[in-house]
């Protein structure tokens, strides 16, 4: 017999560490590998930790409701003698800081010097502005360069941690969530460090709560979406006033199937169809490499209002499903995002985002485009207003529609055509089989 640690594993790319909603085991438990030991919420999802030994647990270093981080020591284990031990990945060691450039850059391996460069100085150097005069050389691969255009970051902003300075995909990472925390410069314009706050203590009792993991990675994501995207929001109204009499006809038929009819699981159907007449919408805009990223799948994803904050689960080839399919699966879906069971895997990929309000209340509003995506519909609720037809006024239920989009991508004139053809196929769903 021996003792073996296991410690916390990757949960996720850019996932440094997580709320402990629930230990799985005790001490003295037996466990095999695979076996999950341990519930853990990661930004807005909750994921299950499996063990990678086998053994009797000894010691649980890790509480419900702490946190833990990846490499930190999880359990002490009494490993059974003969099974196949696993190698851990050593807790990671906090990272030197860069020493000041000094001598000629290490040459690149052949792999990488070969590797062509557009447009470039040599493979490993850029030489930005320095105040004395001179340049600065900033050694990175062209592979790393790469990957920082593709993430939007100016590739002289980032400190190198390796031999020379070099900067590595992980500094190119290590800055970007620097970015988003608010504790680095973007080339967007975003603030070094948060302001600080007064001392609200001084007028009157205050209270300081910590943000629970969904408001964090929220309020992080919203930051770097607003700070990245020059927001316009366009305005429509939708008479929805036939289709909702189709709905309610078809309710029954749903329910056979097991799904609940709601305007949003239509308006993902109608919103498919209009993200192929116009394409841009449906689409990614990389400044960096002067490109634009149309993408050849529709996956929507559907904000919904949970009791810890907002979470966007994403309904996959919505343009492949009928709308019963659409709505037994957004049932499930935002069954298990209100019960904290999502895993991250649901909420990427997305690529236009809904917002639907009507359930609570208010009219038109200013939803944020989901980065990186380009677009958002926010959806208030329909109310009955008198309509001017044919002569006289007649009361019509009207849907109130708000458009968020990137306008470096997308112009005014495209967004108000978008709008109005998704308000035009709402009333009149014949246009989804002339046009759509």
């Amino acid at each position: 017999m021996m003792d073996v640690e296991f410690r916390l594993p990757a949960l996720g790319e850019n996932i440094d560490e997580g709320d402990v909603i629930a230990v799985l085991v005790s001490v003295g438990d037996s466990i095999e590998e695979d076996q999950p030991v341990l519930e853990m919420e990661t930004g807005k999802a909750t994921v299950e930790v499996p063990s990678s030994v086998t053994g009797t647990i000894k010691e649980i270093h890790v509480a419900e409701g702490g946190k833990a981080a990846v490499g930190q020591i999880i359990l002490t284990v009494e490993e059974i003698v003969g099974a196949a031990p696993v190698q851990q990945e050593p807790a990671p060691e906090p990272q030197p800081e860069p020493a000041p450039v000094e001598t000629p850059i290490p040459p690149l391996p052949e792999e990488e010097a070969a590797a062509p460069v557009e447009a470039e100085p040599p493979p490993g150097l850029v030489s930005p502005p320095d105040p004395g005069g001179g340049t600065v050389p900033v050694a990175a691969a062209p592979s790393v360069r790469k990957f920082a255009r593709e993430v939007g970051i100016d590739i002289a902003d980032v400190q190198g941690t390796g031999p020379g300075s070099r900067i590595t995909i992980e500094d190119v990472k290590q800055h970007t969530k620097a970015i988003v925390k608010g504790t680095a410069t973007a080339g967007g314009g975003l603030p070094a460090a948060a302001e600080a706050l007064p001392d609200f203590s001084e007028w009157g009792e205050v209270e300081r709560v910590t943000m629970n993991g969904i408001r964090k990675a929220t309020a992080q994501h919203m930051t770097r979406s607003w700070t990245n995207i020059p927001h316009v929001t366009q305005n429509d109204r939708a008479d929805i006033t036939d289709l909702e009499v189709l709905r309610k006809r078809w309710t029954k038929r749903a329910e056979k199937e097991g799904a609940k009819l709601t305007p949003t699981a239509i308006l993902a159907k109608i919103l498919a169809s209009a993200l192929k007449v116009f394409p841009e919408f449906n689409a990614s805009i990389d400044i960096a490499a002067k490109e634009i990223v149309f993408k050849k799948y529709i996956h929507i994803g559907i904000a919904v209002d949970t009791t810890k904050g907002l979470v966007v689960p994403v309904l996959r080839d919505v343009d492949e499903k009928n709308i019963i399919e659409l709505a037994k699966e957004l049932g499930e879906i935002a069954g298990r995002a209100r019960d904290g069971k999502l895993v991250l895997a649901e909420m990427q990929g997305g690529t236009f985002t809904i917002s639907n309000l009507g359930g609570i209340g208010g009219s038109h509003f200013t939803p944020i485009v989901n980065f990186p995506e380009v677009a958002i519909l926010g959806v208030g609720r329909a109310t009955v207003e008198p309509v001017w037809q044919n002569g006289e006024f007649v009361p019509r239920s009207m849907m109130p529609l708000s458009l968020s989009y990137d306008h470096r991508l997308i112009d005014g004139a495209s967004a108000a055509r978008f709008l109005r053809w998704l308000a035009e196929a709402i009333e009149e769903p014949l246009l989804l089989a002339m046009e759509g």
